[in-house]
């Protein structure tokens, strides 16, 4: 196993990694609204998904991946109703064919945002 860490993405606000590169490989741990240099993206979801999807890339670069190679996705919504816009953002980072994918609505995110995305991908 092998950590990723880069600095145009935000640092970890816990004890984890940006993402790990195993067996050919990359797990990238979920990417909130956060610039590289931590502030919290404001605004609605549109801008905050914007932000966790350039974040994500930013790590899949740093790993060797890219959008392009993401085989499945985790998406997590604090509304539902949300739904529409986050599609219509998230679509313009992925292309045919598309990572599977699971989007659920939860309690809460953490810094109260509004949308969270982990994703899988191969090297």
């Amino acid at each position: 196993m092998k950590p990723v860490q880069t600095p145009k993405a935000p640092q970890a606000i816990g004890p984890y990694s940006q993402a790990i590169v195993a067996g050919g490989m990359v797990f990238c741990s979920g990417q909130i609204p956060l610039t590289p240099s931590g502030e919290l993206v404001e605004g609605g979801v549109e801008a905050q998904t914007h932000q966790v999807m350039r974040n994500l890339a930013a790590v899949l670069e740093a790993a060797g991946s890219s959008w392009e190679k993401v085989v499945q996705t985790t998406c997590y919504l604090a509304d539902m109703d949300d739904f529409p816009a986050f599609n219509q953002v998230y679509a313009q980072y992925v292309r045919e064919p598309y990572p599977a994918r699971a989007t659920v609505q939860v309690a809460r995110l953490p810094r109260n945002v509004r949308v969270e995305v982990a994703c899988i991908a191969l090297l």
